[in-house]
């Protein structure tokens, strides 16, 4: 403690850089898993937790209401719901975009997961009537209506050459919208429609795909075989399935955010490294302020090991408080921060106390050379000095 009440500037600034960098590691970490939860979430909400079954037939792609029974019917399978899709051009207010059209079903809330920010989703009503409603990502609302409640509003859909008109009946919070606001008009907008409507302004009595949510995730191989011999037992006519399990697409996704927060911890963790070195300057400082006061005690009987101990004990101790404080301050701006955005702080107590004996271990192993250089002092050359 000598050395903090000797220097009580130059302690308080070493402990300062040294807390500086132990919050900023303590935040980036809990940013890297903010992120790493927002991707995951926006990815659920896109539909990246299931899996879509594709059928090709007589030189067609088509796949019947009976295969969607049969879907339902697999073991692990928690629902099922035909998909079609459909590029093109829309019509909001005058203004006119690309948009990629959605037919679904009433069960687009679960499988899909949309969220109603106003009005209502696709309900089986819709589906039965082949009603030209709509349901619209929250982005067209914005940009257009600068708004997300624009129910009864119409939107004109172009299908086949022609512009059909649209009433809106929700507005909806999806995956899709956060891409929006990084890449804006390269990736399209988001409407969903009833698909007896989307079939019959199409002319197609088929499904384009069928969206599979399960139960259990973790047996997604083995549904994957299940679901493609489900659909083959129940055609006569030959049939080519083509399942495509996007829950492994998301793994690798989450794989590539869970590097990207690594990667934020270590470089934030130089910082830490950096920090070591104002710690043997101030100690390199102190041994010079001192070099009298060890001659003394060595004169009366104090061994190397003492002068040691006592100056790395120093360094230690400084950048123990530094990383208790800059822990703490770390954790409280990271909860703020999640709080803010809506998110959970992912701040593990093992995490905190990890870097705080990374911090010691930095202080110790740059506080070790002048603690060397001062127990190594000659008495009588230290006895010397003024």
């Amino acid at each position: 403690m000598r050395v903090i009440r000797k220097s009580r500037l130059k302690a308080f600034l070493t402990v300062g850089g040294i807390s500086i960098g132990v919050s900023a590691v303590v935040i980036i970490s809990s940013i890297g898993e903010m992120g790493k939860t927002a991707v995951d979430r926006q990815l659920t909400n896109m539909g990246m937790d299931s899996f879509v079954v594709t059928g090709t037939a007589n030189n067609s792609d088509g796949l019947w209401e009976k295969d969607l029974e049969v879907l339902k019917t697999v073991p692990n399978v928690r629902n099922a719901m035909p998909l079609m899709n459909y590029f093109t051009s829309i019509t909001a207010r005058g203004e006119e975009s690309n948009a990629m059209v959605w037919g679904v079903n009433e069960d687009a809330d679960d499988v899909i997961e949309l969220v109603a920010k106003s009005g209502r989703l696709i309900n089986k009503g819709d589906v039965l009537s082949g009603r030209r409603v709509c349901v619209v990502d929250e982005q067209i609302a914005l940009d257009r209506y600068k708004r997300d409640n624009i129910i009864g509003k119409e939107i004109d859909i172009v299908i086949d050459g022609r512009e059909e008109s649209f009433e809106v009946i929700g507005v909806v919070s999806n995956g899709v919208n956060i891409l929006q606001n990084m890449f804006g008009d390269l990736v399209p907008s988001f409407v969903y429609v009833p698909y007896t409507t989307l079939a019959d302004e199409t002319s197609n009595r088929y499904f384009t795909q069928i969206a599979v949510k399960l139960y259990d995730e973790s047996d997604s191989d083995s549904v994957s075989n299940a679901l493609s011999h489900a659909v083959l037992c129940s055609r006569d006519e030959k049939i080519e399935i083509r399942v495509e399990n996007l829950l492994k697409q998301k793994s690798q996704m989450n794989e590539i955010a869970d590097i990207s927060a690594k990667a934020l911890g270590v470089i934030a963790g130089i910082s830490l490294v950096v920090s070591g070195l104002s710690v043997m300057t101030v100690m390199l400082v102190s041994v010079k302020e001192r070099t009298r006061e060890i001659g003394i005690k060595k004169s009366i009987g104090a061994k190397s090991e003492d002068i040691l101990f006592e100056f790395l004990t120093e360094a230690v101790l400084i950048t123990l408080i530094g990383g208790i404080s800059g822990a703490v301050i770390g954790t409280v701006v990271s909860y703020v921060a999640g709080m803010m955005v809506g998110l959970p702080s992912f701040i593990g107590i093992n995490g905190i106390l990890g870097v705080i004996m990374f911090t010691v271990l930095v202080g110790a192993v740059f506080g070790a050379y002048p603690a060397y250089k001062a127990s190594t002092l000659s008495p009588v050359i230290a006895l010397r000095s003024e």
